[in-house]
């Protein structure tokens, strides 16, 4: 989705080209980032669990444990909570890659068409697969409607 409001590098136009199977494969890449970092933040707390209590329990030491513990679990947690938003980013664009495919099948059924999946054959624009139109021109082509893709794997 590079290239400004286009979707394609160096191509000027007012057109916007939201793919549904790439917005699943972000939305794959954001959950498994937000795992990633669910397991580090997991490491990180059973590691200073593991260093337990070394600044002792005189005055100083406990002054430290005073701030520290009520740091330390709110360090862990602002963390477990932005591991959370990062997955449930991938989430959002799942949610977003359905309903812009079922806007695109609302939209084709109301030009009489229906949705082909892509691998039905149908002729494809370059660049915007699975589209229908004349050269490059989607959904150009008066009485054609363009073709939903309904494959969203990556």
């Amino acid at each position: 989705m590079a290239g400004g409001s286009t979707g394609e590098p160096g191509r000027a136009g007012g057109e916007f080209a939201l793919r549904p199977w790439e917005l699943h494969g972000e939305g794959r890449e954001f959950e498994r980032i937000g795992g990633e970092l669910a397991k580090a933040v997991t490491a990180l707390e059973q590691g200073l669990a593991a260093l337990g209590a070394p600044w002792g329990t005189d005055r100083p030491g406990s002054g430290f444990a005073a701030v520290y513990g009520p740091a330390r679990g709110e360090l862990v947690g602002g963390l477990r909570g932005v591991a959370g938003r990062v997955a449930g980013v991938g989430a959002g664009l799942h949610t977003m890659a359905a309903r812009t495919a079922d806007a695109d099948s609302s939209a084709a059924s109301g030009f009489g068409a229906t949705a082909v999946p892509e691998a039905a054959g149908a002729p494809g624009v370059p660049g915007v697969p699975g589209v229908p139109g004349p050269a490059g021109v989607p959904g150009a082509t008066p009485g054609a409607a363009p073709v939903v893709p309904q494959d969203m794997s990556v």
